[in-house]
Formats: structure tokens, C-alpha cells, sequence
């Protein structure tokens, strides 16, 4: 493994990428905001899992294709936009539930979330790009350790660190929308806030150059 001195600076710097506000943390919020904290939990969980195929990419290499194709992550990064605004609008466009717990959730909201979460991150290439630019910083190639298990644990502790900031996000966002889902007007503008979050995150996506 890399030396001590060097894992420091790469906990330092995971978790300062991790705790500032992001793309993930922001689609953790609007999802609680629209369905709920369990809803939030659950997308959450979907972006950790959904993580570990960049995770296991890069430490396959392979997630250089999308580097050295950039039609291919062109691709599939308006794939990804095209699926985020699309959620948004039907989350705009959803009925709120008057017989809704405090949460605001149907049974099927935290299932839906989890499996559109890993559909959201696996559909994400800038992922795969991160890990290519981020991990090779860290990775002794003199160590007991194969490259490739370096690039596997150190994506580990990335893909966990980045999830405990979305808990994070999505434990305050609920606090705040479990006080304004009592008023069923209230409890419709914020689902509504939430997919236009998730419009706007996929808009953003889309017309990012890189």
C-alpha cells in the first residue's frame, strides 16, 4: 500500500471532495425532497452500489475507454442528462399522496429510488472519469499490494466517504421536509423543488463541455 504520508493527504483530500456539495449529494436532497427521508436513504444506497461499477472499471482499467473514445462518453453522458430530467419531470408531474405518512412516501417510492439511483450513477461517466484522474495519485506501484487492488480499496474508501456526505445531506433535507409535509401545498411544492432539481441536475450534465 502507498505510504503513510501519502494516505493522509488522500483521506484529507477524499473528504474534502466528499463534503462539498456535489452532483451526488444535490440528487440525494431532491429525492428526499420529492419522496421523502427513507426515499433518500434508499437513492443514496442506489448511488453507493451503482459506484462500484466505476470502482471495479477502474481498477480494470477500463475506465480509460471513456478517455480514449470520447464519442462513447459523450454518449453516455447525455444518456445519463436524458434520464435525469426525464425523473425530474415525472416527478414535477406526480400526484402527491393526501393519505401519505410524514415521510410522504407510497410503499414503492424508496424501491423506486434505489433502483433509478443505480441507473443514475452507473450512467454517469465523469464517475469513471474521477476515479482515472483521482486514484492513480495514490497508487504505489512498488507496494506488496497488486495495482489493482490498490485501485479497488482506495475506490472503496472514496465510494464510502462520498456516501456518508449524502447521508448527511439527505438527514438535513429531511428535517426540513418533515415540517413542511404537513401542509399538503407545502408537501407539493417540495416534491415539485425536487424534480426540478433533478431537471436542472440533468440539464447541467448535458451541457457541461467535460
Amino acid at each position: 500500500m502507498p505510504s503513510t504520508e501519502l494516505l493522509i493527504t488522500f483521506f484529507v483530500t477524499t473528504a474534502l471532495f466528499a463534503y462539498v456539495p456535489g452532483p451526488a449529494m444535490l440528487y440525494a436532497a431532491a429525492q428526499t425532497l420529492a419522496r421523502g427521508r427513507k426515499a433518500g436513504l434508499m437513492a443514496t444506497l442506489g448511488i453507493h452500489l451503482g459506484c462500484y461499477v466505476h470502482v471495479v472499471a477502474a481498477a480494470a482499467g477500463l475506465s480509460i475507454i471513456f478517455h480514449a473514445v470520447p464519442v462513447l462518453y459523450m454518449a453516455v453522458k447525455l444518456i445519463g442528462a436524458g434520464y435525469l430530467v426525464w425523473l425530474g419531470v415525472s416527478l414535477f408531474r406526480a400526484r402527491t399522496q393526501p393519505d401519505a405518512s410524514v415521510s410522504g412516501l407510497q410503499p414503492k417510492s424508496g424501491r423506486r429510488a434505489f433502483f433509478e439511483s443505480i441507473t443514475v450513477e452507473v450512467l454517469n461517466p465523469k464517475t469513471a472519469i474521477f476515479f482515472m484522474a483521482f486514484l492513480p495519485q495514490f497508487i504505489d506501484a512498488s507496494a506488496s499490494f497488486p495495482v489493482w487492488l490498490q485501485f479497488f480499496i482506495l475506490g472503496t474508501i472514496v465510494n464510502l466517504t462520498f456516501s456518508s456526505a449524502d447521508i448527511v445531506c439527505v438527514m438535513l433535507a429531511g428535517a426540513v421536509t418533515s415540517r413542511l409535509r404537513r401542509s399538503s401545498s407545502a408537501q407539493r411544492l417540495v416534491q415539485r423543488a425536487g424534480g426540478a432539481m433533478l431537471v436542472g441536475l440533468g440539464t447541467h450534465l448535458a451541457l457541461q463541455r467535460s
